[in-house]
């Protein structure tokens, strides 16, 4: 009886360690037939907008006076924009914020007792955006000039935009896949094998960074809106069969 059942055994040890070895090759095969590649596509282009920011203030016990030197700092700046070449629809002047100012109140040893009311601080900004680029950035730096006006104006650093976005992406996906089927042609040329069909394609993160940069690239994909010329890039995996 034993030598029965130690020849089962040795039978069925068998059978699984030939599924074993052709489940291996089957797998081994099949990962043999496969290529990954990601291809990678990068293109420079200029910004077609720009967006500007500046700002004012003043500052007054009585409410009605502060606001009435605040509008005529905003006539006064519409009319030097006017000047500058800036159409009345490419500028935009906020509401009004108003915030009240306390100082800290100190007894006759200098020390804190408290905090009195010294005046309403009124801020305004206006907002410039237009497609004429070389004026409203040479007016970005210019701007200043309002201070001896005697207005109270901080000008911001401008922000460059491109309203083409979506044709550079289109565009850099078509390169990079391009890219891709190119590298996946050459390593089954190397191997002896010819491409097949693809089986899979995932699209990296489109990234827009200052060109000439060293920006770092983002996991969720930088935006650069400081730099008016830029480059774009994307990568794109793709996974092909091999014949």
């Amino acid at each position: 009886m034993k030598p029965v059942i130690t020849a089962i055994i040795i039978g069925v040890a068998a059978i699984v360690s030939f599924a074993i070895i052709a489940h291996a090759y089957k797998y081994r095969s099949t990962t043999m037939e496969t290529i990954v590649v990601t291809g990678l596509a990068e293109k420079d282009f200029n910004s077609d907008l720009i967006v500007w920011n500046g700002s004012y203030s003043r500052k007054s016990m009585d409410l009605k006076t502060a606001y009435a030197e605040l509008k005529t700092d905003e006539n006064s700046i519409r009319n030097y924009l006017l000047k500058k070449g800036v159409s009345v629809n490419e500028m935009v002047f906020s509401a009004v914020v108003i915030t009240k100012s306390f100082a800290p109140r100190l007894d006759g040893n200098g020390r804190n007792i408290g905090q009195e009311f010294d005046g309403y601080n009124l801020t305004q900004t206006v907002s410039v955006e237009s497609s004429n680029i070389d004026k409203v950035d040479h007016i970005s730096r210019e701007a200043t000039e309002l201070i001896q006006s005697g207005i109270e104006f901080n000008s911001s650093a401008p922000l460059f935009y491109n309203t083409k976005l979506k044709q550079v992406k289109m565009e850099l996906l078509g390169q990079a896949s391009a890219d891709a089927k190119t590298r996946a042609e050459t390593i089954a040329k190397n191997a002896g094998s010819s491409l097949g069909k693809l089986k899979k394609a995932t699209m990296g993160v489109f990234q827009i960074t200052g060109k000439n940069s060293n920006e770092d690239y983002s996991y969720g994909g930088a935006f650069n809106t400081s730099n008016r010329f830029k480059t774009g890039s994307i990568t794109i995996k793709m996974e092909f069969e091999a014949n």
